[in-house]
């Protein structure tokens, strides 16, 4: 590889394709999207035995055939991708997203050195175009590794190999995903330009010889269904001697002309299943119930288990989620559940038994004040979230310090987890007024900080005392409270003192602010430590400005008006035209509905336009939403 990398320097050979460029990206602000050359479709999932005969009589009556041919391969844990060659070279790499569009990780993506960047020429040329679908995961041993690095770092480990995946793969900086131990595998190629392919097990040998990475050890043919069982069951009991993460098979049918007369549906092809295996499961005794404060202040229940073994991995801890669910279910402190591990990674209580209940059992209440601070815990109506509203508590300090930072809020470029773990570590804050009042000094005893570095975090965080009022809500992280509630709060309200001074009945009086967020937000401010803590950041300097505010009876050029964006808009990041719309007094969904007036779509747009064509709703074009704000006067 040295050898490589001085002689390209040496004679100017530095091509995109060469190894030695494996990370040559520079970060990016944020993913592009990509649109699909085919459809990135779902599977369909078959949970037994009936299901999977079930599919195998369509196929056959639909084929008008008494025996089909299937392939049969392991269904890997991970994060699906399409790679785009053209010409042989890799050119594009894309999540699957909404099947229409996905994420453009290509520059992260060619960081991963299974996935080749030119496929090989081995007496059959590759073709001049071609896509391939696969999976990128971490193996067993290497997601082990990784966390053990993460743990000596300080850093939080991840909870299991998919997740680990796909974090890496949607990394900015491509050389972040260079450093994770990332492998891929392909089983599908829907594109393949002059190739004369018959079935999905030629088409695999083609893949395999230009270079790309198939399965060779698991991969099966199968001429009935009772061949599909058996290869699901041998793979269910071999499952924990793969170096891999998998929950299941998949089953295709093998001859491509039979898949081109069974066809797809809307989400999913027809001559393919997933057969996913049966969650692993267990019965133990749920010997406590208590109340765990998230780094966001939200109380999770989690029941303390007497320890069991599932699947070769000891559970004695399991998440409860929210007091809803522990009423739902009727478990109590003392009662035998049955515990299985979700997805095979996570331990999830099913039910209670309550037919090995004695008497002793005691029910859950969620506690009234945080156990961690003391301070008020507010619970929603339908039971679902449970939160501490001290601003100041100890358990949520560094993400308090992260959103305080974060693009939304203060945007405190350089203050991210790294430096606001260092921040707590070092005592240096203590309440989130102390980030205002860091100076130069404080930030130079932080490891890794060098001086440079130091004066560019104090003067970030000194340009941040003036912001807007919409920054600082969102900064403060109130509970229910993102940046759309900030803005309806900040046209309705000239300054921090009116909010501070709000009851709940003029907070619910507001246009998309109902009861509960309201008494969220009422809490909050009603809270003495966050006043406390409010008047400090004050003292040190934090002066919002509020240019939102319209007095009663003054409307926006947009009011009334609900927007849906979809695809790329090129003046505009979504962010970006979001507030737009927003500050001149309009409101964007995330979906379409009844309620939408206009849905505007740039190039990659998705099932939002099915969905506009559906309801009747307009949809404009870039150059269409554009000419309508000038009508509007915006």
């Amino acid at each position: 590889f040295a050898t490589l990398d001085e002689l390209e320097q040496a004679w100017d050979l530095v091509s995109d394709d060469s190894p030695t460029r494996r990370v040559g990206a520079a970060p990016r602000e944020e993913l592009a999207t990509v649109r699909h050359p085919a459809p990135m479709l779902s599977l369909e999932a078959v949970d037994d035995e009936a299901d999977l005969r079930a599919f195998d009589e369509r196929c056959r009556r639909e084929l008008d055939s008494d025996r089909v041919e299937y392939v049969c391969e392991p269904k890997y844990d991970g994060l699906s991708v399409a790679l785009v060659y053209e010409d042989g070279s890799l050119r594009i790499a894309g999540t699957r997203g909404d099947g229409e569009t996905g994420e453009d990780v290509t520059a992260n993506v060619r960081t991963i050195r299974t996935v080749p960047l030119v496929l090989r020429d081995t007496g059959a040329s590759p073709p001049s175009r071609l896509v391939v679908r696969g999976e990128i995961y971490m193996e067993i041993d290497d997601f082990n590794q990784l966390n053990r690095r993460r743990e000596d770092a300080g850093e939080r480990p991840f909870a299991n190999p998919r997740n680990a995946a796909a974090g890496a793969v949607r990394q900015l900086d491509p050389a972040v995903t260079a450093e994770r131990p990332l492998r891929a595998v392909v089983y599908e190629a829907p594109v393949c330009d002059g190739c004369d392919l018959g079935s999905h097990h030629d088409a695999l040998d083609a893949l395999r010889r230009w270079g790309l990475p198939v399965d060779d050890r698991h991969q099966e043919r199968a001429d009935d269904a009772e061949s599909v069982l058996a290869y699901h069951e041998r793979m269910e009991k071999g499952r924990d001697d793969l170096a891999y993460e998998i929950d299941g098979i998949v089953v295709k049918v093998d001859d491509l002309g039979e898949r081109e007369r069974l066809g797809t549906r809307q989400r999913d092809p027809r001559w393919a299943v997933a057969y996913k295996f049966p969650p692993r499961r267990d019965v133990t005794q749920v010997a406590d119930i208590v109340a765990q404060v998230g780094r966001t202040g939200t109380l999770t229940p989690v029941a303390r288990l007497e320890p069991v073994r599932i699947g070769g991995v000891e559970v004695s801890r399991a998440s409860l989620h929210n007091l809803a669910q522990i009423r739902r279910k009727d478990v109590r402190i003392g009662d035998a559940v049955e515990v299985e591990r979700a997805g095979d990674v996570i331990p999830y209580v099913v039910r209670a038994v309550p037919e090995r209940r004695d008497g002793s059992e005691q029910e859950f209440e969620m506690p009234r004040t945080c156990p961690a601070c003391g301070g008020e815990v507010v619970v929603s109506d339908d039971l679902k979230n449970a939160r501490c509203t001290n601003l100041n508590c100890p358990a949520q300090l560094e993400e308090r310090i992260r959103h305080l930072a974060s693009r939304a809020g203060l945007d405190i470029e350089g203050l991210g987890e790294k430096r606001s773990h260092q921040l707590v570590e070092h005592g240096l804050v203590t309440w989130l007024p102390d980030v205002l009042t860091l100076e130069r000094d404080d930030l130079q005893q932080l490891p890794g900080l060098a001086e440079k570095s130091a004066d560019k975090l104090w003067r970030e965080i000194d340009a941040a005392r003036e912001t807007s009022l919409v920054r600082v809500l969102v900064a403060l992280g109130i509970p229910l409270v993102g940046e759309h509630v900030a803005r309806v709060l900040a046209r309705h309200h000239r300054d921090l003192d009116s909010l501070l001074d709000a009851d709940e009945d003029d907070l619910a009086a507001h246009d998309e602010i109902g009861p509960e967020i309201a008494r969220s937000i009422h809490a909050f401010f009603a809270t003495d430590e966050n006043r406390r803590a409010i008047a400090r950041m004050r003292e040190a300097g934090l002066r919002p400005r509020n240019e939102l505010y319209a007095p009663t009876g003054a409307e926006g050029p947009l009011e009334d008006l609900t927007f849906v964006f979809t695809g790329e808009l090129e003046r505009w990041t979504r962010d970006e035209v979001s507030r737009l719309v927003e500050d001149h007094g309009g409101r964007v969904a995330s979906s379409v509905s009844g309620n939408t007036d206009y849905v505007v779509a740039g190039p990659g747009g998705g099932q939002k336009l099915s969905q506009a064509s559906e309801r009747d709703v307009p949809v404009l074009d870039e150059d269409g939403f554009v000419e309508l704000l000038s009508r509007k006067g915006v």
